[in-house]
């Protein structure tokens, strides 16, 4: 017969697994008599181990709620304070416009001077690199391996609080508990609580198609360094779950135990195998290991990520936890933005009697003038960017480029014979069914996919190269720079491809009369004279508008020119200089003569565009100057 006896457990593992062994059974009870029976016989001892890796025994229910809450509300704090910043600065914005579009230059001296002590904010925080410069420019060990970027001191500053905030929230636990294994319960369920609300802001910043990206302006790069730390918070708070109930089912039933839990419990197998997903894709994401492999690392994350999820929900609904319309918000999420990309792909490229072509053209500089002729007309802004993937080259690959020139075909008017037609067909009203779009890049080789597309289009022995495409897009383009009366226009190599636009659109704008741009200064840092072959076609363009002399102003510097002959100016508004600018010394020159509120965007290598901020902090004193940065970091 065994004995039982009314307990409660002060002695931990040995003494129950003793008990065990003597067929000793245990009554738990929660607590002791004031006045024992005389002759009785108590062991005082902490909850039995397995009953806190059961369920939801041991899980503080109310408390988890309460930090679920203060999650959501501090993302949706935040996103509102963003939002009102925003709605702030486009209010501002077109009153400038408004007032400035009509006036001269020295008619928009009060938009070019500093109101208030803004300019502290963006100096110190809006526009820092988290120390000294370095922010863009990319920590190489050595040519080929490198370590990525670090964030700003505003995504720090986020960063960390996000952090602290959930170090806090796991941390808070009932540690006067004597159960030492219902501590350890209750973390199990605050972590995995913790990841499961983590993962829809996860999925959500993820996306092209973040509706965050128009609504906040924030930039599809800043939300992709959000995505990846917090990936990394998802990850580690889902091991701290795995590893509290690992840690108290093994007290219980030991290694065995946890093994044929795993094998014949579909409620731990499939949490094991979620979290197993997870694991690797945080194993494998470091930058020196991305950036090596990233084709692979990309394929290998969207698989994971699939079998992550499907395991999360799965263990989730089998035991009816109150988290499971989470998860089912996190697949959701993530379906529909993939189903958004497939129509974003159709809608652009498919008509009932063609789909898109590209002509890809090989140029000096190992790079590629590609120009995708899609079926309709699809509107594009200046300063944005698409997705491309070619029917010849790993179709299922897709990456970004910023667009360079966009021409609407129309079907029902004869094509320009001069620049007068030119200028009357663009007063014409487009019928926007009988035109088509096409839309140009700048590809310079690199590796992987770009590599293969340069050389293909090389070794085919045709000056143009047609091949079957795909577009997907057009993301970004969410900044306006029709208010500012100054626009100074730093490009990089390639990153040239994202000033052409607006300067194409600034410059018709300055022509009806319809911006506030009086003065555009560009700025093209390139290697090699022969890299102006790239552009000459739009170049050509854009010097033949009208009202370009009145405002535009071109520097072209060549880092290696081959020979002193290629620096040559052609004329006083079109300079070349040989060797790298001194940004700092160009940007308080244009401040010292600046028009109105002035705007500096950079487009380029990280080492540029840090060169870029640190200009544009020095002369925040000085005047309205706001900075804008395309990068494409990952």
């Amino acid at each position: 017969m065994p004995v039982v006896c009314n307990a409660k457990f002060l002695f931990g593992v040995t003494l129950t697994r003793t008990l065990r062994r003597r067929n000793v059974a245990i009554n738990f009870t929660t607590s002791i008599p004031t006045a024992p029976a005389a002759g009785s016989y108590y062991i005082y001892i902490v909850y039995k181990s397995d009953f806190n890796s059961q369920a939801l025994n041991g899980v503080n229910l109310p408390v988890d709620d309460l930090f679920r809450d203060a999650l959501w509300w501090s993302f949706s704090v935040l996103a509102m304070l963003i939002l009102g910043g925003r709605i702030y600065e486009r209010f501002r914005a077109h009153l400038r416009h408004i007032s400035a579009m009509g006036a001269s230059g020295q008619q928009q001296t009060y938009w070019a001077r500093n109101q208030s002590n803004w300019w502290k904010v963006k100096k110190h925080l809006l526009y820092a690199p988290l120390w000294k410069k370095r922010h863009n420019l990319e920590i190489k060990l050595s040519s080929a391996v490198n370590m990525g970027t670090l964030p700003s001191r505003l995504h720090t500053t986020l960063l960390v609080a996000y952090l602290l905030s959930n170090f806090i929230f796991c941390v808070f636990l009932n540690y006067g508990e004597l159960n030492k294994y219902a501590v350890v319960a209750e973390l199990r369920g605050r972590s995995g609580t913790l990841a499961i609300v983590n993962m829809v802001p996860l999925i959500i910043l993820a996306g092209r198609n973040n509706p965050l990206i128009p609504l906040l302006q924030i930039s599809f790069d800043t939300y992709n360094l959000l995505h990846r730390w917090m990936g990394r918070i998802v990850v580690l708070e889902v091991v701290i779950h795995t590893i509290c109930w690992a840690y108290v089912e093994h007290a219980a039933t030991g290694w065995p135990g946890i093994w044929s839990k795993v094998m014949r419990s579909p409620f731990i197998g499939w949490g094991t195998i979620g979290t197993i997903a997870l694991v690797i894709i945080m194993l494998t994401s470091p930058s020196l290991i991305r950036h090596a492999f990233y084709e692979t690392f990309l394929n290998a994350h969207i698989i994971l990520a699939f079998f992550a999820m499907i395991g999360v929900v799965v263990h989730c609904e089998l035991a009816k936890l109150s988290q499971t319309p989470y998860i089912w918000a996190v697949i959701i999420l993530w379906l529909v933005e993939r189903l958004t990309r497939m129509v974003r792909i159709l809608y652009c490229n498919f008509s009932r009697k063609t789909w898109t072509a590209a002509s890809i053209e090989p140029l000096s500089g190992d790079a590629c003038r590609v120009t995708l002729h899609l079926p309709k007309y699809l509107d594009i802004n200046p300063g944005t960017h698409a997705y491309l993937r070619f029917a010849a080259v790993k179709p299922w690959e897709s990456h970004p480029f910023s667009i360079a020139w966009v021409n609407h075909i129309s079907k029902t008017l004869m094509p320009p014979r001069s620049e007068k037609d030119l200028e009357s067909q663009a007063l014409q009203r487009l019928d926007k069914s009988n035109t088509t779009t096409d839309v140009s890049f700048i590809i310079h080789a690199q590796s992987g996919m770009t590599r293969q597309l340069y050389d293909k289009a090389s070794l085919s022995g045709l000056k143009v190269f047609s091949v079957k495409a795909a577009l997907e897009g057009p993301y970004a383009g969410h900044h306006s720079l029709d208010s500012y009366g100054h626009a100074v226009l730093f490009a990089g190599s390639s990153g040239i491809t994202h000033q052409i636009p607006y300067l194409r659109h600034l410059i018709q704008g300055y022509a009806a009369g319809i911006v506030a741009t009086r003065k555009i200064v560009l700025v093209w840092i390139i290697r090699d004279a022969e890299h102006l072959e790239w552009v000459r076609p739009w170049m050509d363009k854009v010097l033949q508008m009208p009202g370009r002399r009145d405002v535009l102003t071109i520097k072209i510097f060549v880092t290696r020119p081959k020979n002193p002959r290629e620096i040559a100016s052609p004329s006083a508004t079109v300079q070349m200089f040989p060797g790298r600018p001194n940004v700092k010394l160009l940007l308080e020159k244009e401040v010292r003569e600046q028009v109105g509120a002035m705007v500096v965007t950079v487009c380029g290598p990280g080492g540029l565009a840090d060169n870029v901020r640190e200009g544009v902090r020095a002369i925040q004193e000085d005047g309205v100057v706001d900075f804008i940065e395309e990068s494409f970091t990952w």
